[in-house]
């Protein structure tokens, strides 16, 4: 596990070592992990194509866990608008890990640059379509596993321009942060799903499709014990199997428009009833258990409002 401080100062550019550049080392370790996959990285390997020793690594990169987190943060630049990726490193050492490719999707970088917006779905598909393809072209990053990492800038920039375009629906900054969630975590799901098919072919020579297309003892089996998936069977249900990403991404957005409409209504409903809303973030307050008046809809608005008024009284 890596060190967590350690971890942000290279991700984040401070602390780090001149002399072998650190962006080589990175590079390196993507490329290798591209042709020949995670296993294959390792210190030794990288400092064999490198041509130097491996302790000559470690004095820039103290373990693997934070070559990885490096790789990831470095790949995710290819999701960074050529503005951005010119600026997040302005006082960061020139050996920091930058740009690994200037592939960029077009479809993100006019939805985040100032170019002509086409309504907050349309750009958060967007994001999401340039997400996956990105795990495509690297599916390493689906085995990096659900282990706590440090974000580092390109990752909070690609994270940035998500909520960027969820804000504009709307809704309250909490739902906003949930939405972000909900499409990422979709998007990664798909990703480990697809790495997995494609490396099981590779090692197989054999595609799920031919697979299960040769499952015909198994398809045998089935009768009246199983009848529905017996009749979605004999109706022809597998025969033209709908993209798992294409229908589960638009039946995620689907669920966030159908919220935002939501939300969208409940203006009317808070007029007629009155509702009293949060003197520090606007949102509804609740009514009490005791029926007594409430100023805030929660303990940390009150907090904040405190601080603001210190604040002006010092």
């Amino acid at each position: 596990m890596a060190d967590v401080e350690r971890s942000t100062a290279l991700l984040w550019g401070t602390g780090t070592r001149r002399g072998l550049s650190l962006e080589r080392i990175v590079r390196c370790a993507v490329e290798l992990a591209d042709t020949e996959g995670l296993p294959a990285v390792s210190m030794r390997r990288l400092a064999e194509r490198l041509g130097f020793t491996t302790m000559a690594l470690y004095r820039h990169v103290p373990g693997k866990a934070d070559l990885l987190a490096l790789m990831r943060d470095a790949v995710m630049a290819e999701l960074t608008p050529a503005e951005a990726r010119t600026e997040a490193r302005t006082e960061a050492p020139t050996e920091a890990p930058t740009e690994i490719s200037t592939e960029i999707s077009t479809e993100v970088a006019s939805a985040t640059t100032g170019g002509e917006s086409r309504g907050w779905r349309a750009d958060l598909e967007a994001w999401a379509r340039a997400s996956i393809e990105l795990q495509q072209r690297h599916p390493w990053l689906a085995d990096l596993g659900e282990e706590r990492q440090i974000p580092g800038p390109h990752g909070v920039a690609s994270f940035e321009r998500a909520l960027s375009v969820a804000a504009r629906t709307g809704l309250p900054p909490a739902q906003v942060i949930a939405v972000v969630t909900l499409v990422g975590d979709f998007v990664d799901g798909a990703a480990r799903k697809l790495a997995l098919a494609a490396r099981t072919e590779q090692r197989t020579g054999v595609s799920d499709e031919e697979w299960w297309g040769a499952r015909s003892s198994l398809y045998d089996q089935l009768d009246e014990r199983y009848p529905t998936l017996t009749r979605l069977y004999e109706e022809g249900g597998y025969d033209a199997p709908l993209d798992p990403f294409e229908f589960g991404l638009r039946r995620v957005l689907d669920g966030v428009e159908a919220l935002v409409a939501e939300a969208g209504r409940q203006p009317e409903r808070n007029e007629s009833r009155n509702v009293t809303r949060c003197a520090t973030c606007g949102e509804p307050v609740e009514d009490s258990a005791t029926g007594r008046p409430r100023t805030y809809c929660s303990p940390a608005c009150r907090q904040r409002a405190h601080r603001r008024r210190s604040a002006a009284a010092s």
